[in-house]
This record gives C-alpha cells, sequence and structure tokens, in this order.
C-alpha cells in the first residue's frame, strides 16, 4: 500500500483514451492543432472569462515560467517558508526569474496571513540596497494539507493590490481544494484578485499535464518565448491538450478529487479515533497528518505501507512531536482504493493494541 503521494499512480482511463483518440492522423504541431484550441476554449469556460493558457509538462515548469513572468530579476517573491517552490524545486523558480530571490515567511500548517504578509512588506525598507517585493506565492493547497478560504484569499489578493504585487497561485492540487470549499474555480481564482495560477492535473488523473493560466494579459504577454526557452512547447503538443481534454470531459477532474478526499478523510476520521494519534491540523483536502507513536510507524512500515515524515516547523504554537512520536503525512488519490485505506487502519488499530497490552 503506497500513501507516499498523489503522483505516485498513472494517468486515468479518460486521460489516456483521450491520447489514443489524439495519436490518430497528422495535426498542427507546438499546439497549433484543433484539441490545444478546444481545451483553451474549455478554460475559457471553466475560469468565466478570457483568459491565456500556456500547456507544459511539470509542475516546476508552471511555477518557474509563471513566477518569472511576474517577477523582474531584481525582485522579491514572498512565500511560505516551506512552499513547494521554496523547498522542493532545487532552484527552479529563482533560475527563471535570472536571479530574483524567494522570501519565506512562518505561518501555521504553512499558509500564510495577509495580516502577515502584510507586516513583512512594510518592514522592508524602500532604498535600491533591498530587492523589491513584487510578487507573493501561496500554495492551495498548503504543503501541510490546509485550504484557504475564499476569504483569506480575498484578503491576500487586497494586500497584493495595496502593495503592487502580483498573486501566483501554485494549484498543483487546486480541484482537491476546489471540492473542499464547494465553490467556482473564478471564486477561487480572479474573484479574489489572483492574476496567474498554475493549474495542476498530474496528481489527479494526468499523465503529464499541467497548465499556467493567466488572468493579466501583461504577465502573458512574453510567456511563449519564456517556454520556448524553456524547452516547454512540445511539438506534439496535442497529446497535452489531450488530456485536458479527457481530464474535463463529463467533470472527471471533479470526481476523481472528489474521491481522493473522500478517502483522506475517511483515513483521518480512523486514524484520529485510536488511542495516541492525534491530527497535526485538519483535513481538509486529501493530506492526512497524523502524529503517532514511533512503536505504530514502525508496524506501518513492517506491514508495507508506505508514506513520508513530515516537518514540525509549521505546526501550532501549542503543538509538539514528543520524543516517542513522529509526523507522518499520508496522501490519498483519484486512485486509493477503500481497501486499502481500511487495510491500513486494520494495521494501525492491531497495532495500537499490541502496544497497549505490552
Amino acid at each position: 500500500m503506497n500513501f507516499a503521494s498523489d503522483n505516485i499512480v498513472g494517468a486515468s482511463a479518460p486521460v489516456l483514451q483521450a491520447i489514443m483518440q489524439a495519436n490518430a492522423g497528422a495535426m498542427a504541431a507546438y499546439g497549433n492543432d484543433e484539441i490545444s484550441s478546444r481545451v483553451r476554449t474549455r478554460f475559457n469556460e471553466i475560469f468565466e472569462r478570457e483568459i491565456s493558457v500556456f500547456f507544459v509538462t511539470t509542475g516546476t515548469a508552471a511555477n518557474a515560467l509563471a513566477l518569472s513572468a511576474a517577477v523582474p530579476p531584481y525582485g522579491l517573491c514572498v512565500c511560505h517558508r516551506e512552499a513547494h517552490i521554496i523547498d522542493d524545486e532545487c532552484g527552479a523558480p529563482e533560475f527563471f526569474m535570472h536571479g530574483a530571490k524567494l522570501a519565506g515567511l512562518p505561518g501555521v500548517g504553512a499558509k500564510l496571513t495577509a495580516m502577515d504578509v502584510a507586516a513583512y512588506l512594510r518592514s522592508l525598507p524602500k532604498a535600491v540596497k533591498q530587492m523589491p517585493p513584487k510578487a507573493l506565492s501561496v500554495s492551495q493547497v498548503s504543503e501541510c494539507g490546509l485550504v484557504y478560504g475564499l476569504d483569506e484569499l480575498s484578503s491576500l489578493g487586497a494586500v497584493c493590490r495595496e502593495h503592487g504585487l502580483s498573486f501566483h497561485m501554485d494549484g498543483a492540487r487546486f480541484v482537491n481544494a476546489l471540492v473542499s470549499l464547494g465553490c467556482t474555480p473564478a471564486e477561487m481564482t480572479w474573484k479574489q484578485g489572483v492574476d496567474i495560477l498554475s493549474f495542476g492535473a498530474t496528481k489527479n488523473g494526468g499523465l503529464m499535464a499541467e497548465a499556467i493560466v493567466v488572468f493579466r494579459k501583461d504577465l502573458a504577454e512574453a510567456l511563449d518565448y519564456r517556454s520556448k526557452r524553456a524547452g516547454q512547447i512540445i511539438s506534439k503538443g496535442r497529446l497535452i491538450g489531450a488530456q485536458f481534454e479527457g481530464y474535463f470531459a463529463d467533470n472527471h477532474w471533479i470526481a476523481n478529487a472528489r474521491h481522493a478526499n473522500r478517502m483522506a478523510g475517511r483515513l483521518s476520521d480512523g486514524l484520529s479515533q485510536l488511542p495516541g494519534v492525534r491530527l497535526a491540523w485538519p483535513t481538509q483536502a486529501n493530506e492526512v497528518f497524523p502524529i503517532i507513536p514511533k512503536s505504530l510507524d514502525q508496524a506501518l512500515k513492517a506491514a508495507g505501507i508506505h508514506y513520508h515524515s513530515w516537518t514540525e516547523l509549521s505546526l501550532p504554537e501549542a503543538e509538539g512531536v514528543a520524543d516517542h512520536e513522529v509526523l507522518i503525512r499520508l496522501v490519498t488519490s483519484w486512485a486509493t482504493r477503500e481497501e486499502d485505506v481500511n487495510q491500513l487502519l486494520e494495521v494501525a488499530s492491531s497495532g495500537v493494541a499490541r502496544q497497549a497490552a505490552e
């Protein structure tokens, strides 16, 4: 059983079928095909306005290129200190921003508050010795599995407008947050002030399909050229577009995310009822972060269950991990089976019971 991430499973059947259908015959190259054109129109419909969409193959490429459009080489991008862009992308955003820096701020659950961001921006000296802030980036879902509410996004958007920052959203798990909030894509993005979005599909059933969604025309102007220089304008672009066509058809993307979130909720509910187990943060999407006894950690691993230990950096102030405990992350996906969740819970329950009897 593998709960290490939601990118460990393959692509879903509708996505693969769409690729196979697109594979036949000849079509224009470099994303100038009719499939990609249809998908761009579909993105417009989903976000309820005309937008610019750039297809890329990885989330790292989406984030790095999106931020390169928003931040000049002398600028600063504010993010959480545990954000994926600062911790997990090997400096790619800074590389593509040509020397601009990422400034990581603290926040419970890997989330930023408008108050903290505003205070940090006000603290920066207004002199050429200091790189000026040019963008704010938030992860939706956060690295601790939390979802920004619409009011939180609106407040952050207002801070960005007040201070002249572009507002970027890393949406690797965009749709998991979307179904958690029960809102529309427009309500979770540009209506709250988001200017540019890294839209992820790979973690939710795609094979290799990410997109940069741009709501401000000035940020889109150079992205064709930046994408080409980054090797992200794919010659057989129709096979990227086809993935999104299969992904969106019959609300397949929504159904996948609902399933992943439901499996996480089931897992979270079961674990939190076990003696000696508690959740570091609420389960709001498809990630579960329990603090468990080390003995249970050993029992889970002995049963062949795969997952990652997690950092304590963004725990609530009153929370901590004792010497006999460990904080772990369990991730569910569109392909997670209910029987796998049940089996993990059975192993966990047996492990807790065995420890109590010793």
